[in-house]
Protein backbone atom coordinates (compact mmCIF):
# COMPACT_ATOMS: atom_id res chain seq x y z
CA UNK A 1 0.00 0.00 0.00
CA UNK A 2 1.51 3.29 -1.11
CA UNK A 3 0.65 6.70 1.51
CA UNK A 4 1.54 10.37 1.00
CA UNK A 5 2.36 12.92 2.48
CA UNK A 6 3.04 16.43 1.78
CA UNK A 7 6.76 17.38 2.86
CA UNK A 8 5.78 21.35 4.57
CA UNK A 9 7.66 24.13 4.29
CA UNK A 10 9.96 23.75 7.53
CA UNK A 11 10.87 20.49 5.81
CA UNK A 12 8.29 18.27 8.25
CA UNK A 13 6.67 15.27 7.33
CA UNK A 14 4.77 12.92 9.39
CA UNK A 15 5.27 9.11 9.58
CA UNK A 16 1.56 7.62 8.58
CA UNK A 17 0.01 6.04 12.25
CA UNK A 18 -0.62 2.41 10.19
CA UNK A 19 3.17 2.30 9.61
CA UNK A 20 4.34 3.87 12.75
CA UNK A 21 2.27 1.20 14.42
CA UNK A 22 3.26 -1.61 12.39
CA UNK A 23 7.34 -0.72 12.46
CA UNK A 24 6.81 0.12 16.16
CA UNK A 25 7.76 3.85 16.36
CA UNK A 26 6.65 5.52 19.87
CA UNK A 27 6.75 9.03 21.00
CA UNK A 28 10.78 10.13 21.57
CA UNK A 29 12.49 7.49 19.79
CA UNK A 30 15.73 8.19 18.26
CA UNK A 31 15.11 7.85 14.19
CA UNK A 32 18.35 7.63 11.96
CA UNK A 33 17.74 8.97 8.33
CA UNK A 34 19.92 6.82 5.55
CA UNK A 35 20.39 8.16 1.89
CA UNK A 36 19.94 5.66 -1.09
CA UNK A 37 23.12 5.55 -3.27
CA UNK A 38 21.04 6.99 -5.79
CA UNK A 39 19.63 9.77 -3.95
CA UNK A 40 16.06 8.75 -4.55
CA UNK A 41 15.24 7.33 -1.17
CA UNK A 42 15.63 7.70 2.47
CA UNK A 43 15.77 5.09 4.90
CA UNK A 44 14.30 5.72 8.47
CA UNK A 45 15.75 3.09 11.44
CA UNK A 46 14.81 3.22 14.85
CA UNK A 47 17.85 3.75 16.73
CA UNK A 48 18.98 2.96 20.71
CA UNK A 49 20.84 5.41 22.42
CA UNK A 50 22.33 5.05 25.50
CA UNK A 51 25.14 5.76 27.78
CA UNK A 52 26.89 2.36 28.99
CA UNK A 53 23.95 0.41 27.47
CA UNK A 54 26.07 -2.69 29.31
CA UNK A 55 24.21 -4.47 32.21
CA UNK A 56 21.17 -2.38 31.94
CA UNK A 57 17.96 -3.70 31.43
CA UNK A 58 15.69 -3.00 28.99
CA UNK A 59 11.70 -3.33 29.88
CA UNK A 60 9.50 -3.95 27.40
CA UNK A 61 6.55 -1.88 26.99
CA UNK A 62 3.58 -3.36 25.84
CA UNK A 63 2.18 -2.47 22.39
CA UNK A 64 -0.61 -0.56 23.57
CA UNK A 65 -1.53 0.54 27.22
CA UNK A 66 -5.03 1.15 27.90
CA UNK A 67 -5.49 4.54 30.09
CA UNK A 68 -6.61 2.87 33.00
CA UNK A 69 -3.74 0.53 33.27
CA UNK A 70 -1.25 3.38 32.68
CA UNK A 71 -2.71 5.63 35.31
CA UNK A 72 -2.67 2.87 37.94
CA UNK A 73 1.01 1.99 36.33
CA UNK A 74 2.00 5.70 38.31
CA UNK A 75 2.98 6.15 41.81
CA UNK A 76 0.39 7.97 43.86
CA UNK A 77 2.66 11.38 43.92
CA UNK A 78 2.45 10.84 39.75
CA UNK A 79 -1.31 9.92 40.05
CA UNK A 80 -2.01 13.19 42.02
CA UNK A 81 -0.42 15.46 39.82
CA UNK A 82 -2.21 13.85 36.49
CA UNK A 83 -5.07 15.09 38.20
CA UNK A 84 -4.82 18.43 38.97
CA UNK A 85 -3.27 18.44 35.46
CA UNK A 86 -6.22 17.25 34.07
CA UNK A 87 -8.50 19.36 36.52
CA UNK A 88 -6.88 22.67 35.69
CA UNK A 89 -6.99 21.21 31.78
CA UNK A 90 -10.75 20.58 32.09
CA UNK A 91 -11.29 23.96 33.95
CA UNK A 92 -9.89 25.91 31.37
CA UNK A 93 -11.52 24.59 28.13
CA UNK A 94 -15.03 25.22 30.80
CA UNK A 95 -14.26 28.63 31.06
CA UNK A 96 -13.44 29.09 26.94
CA UNK A 97 -17.20 27.61 26.09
Amino acid sequence: MTMYRILGKRGRITIPFEIRQRVGFSYNDVLSFSESADGKSVTVTREKICDNCKGVAVREQPAEVSLFDFLNSLTPEQQRAALVHLSVQWAQRQTKI
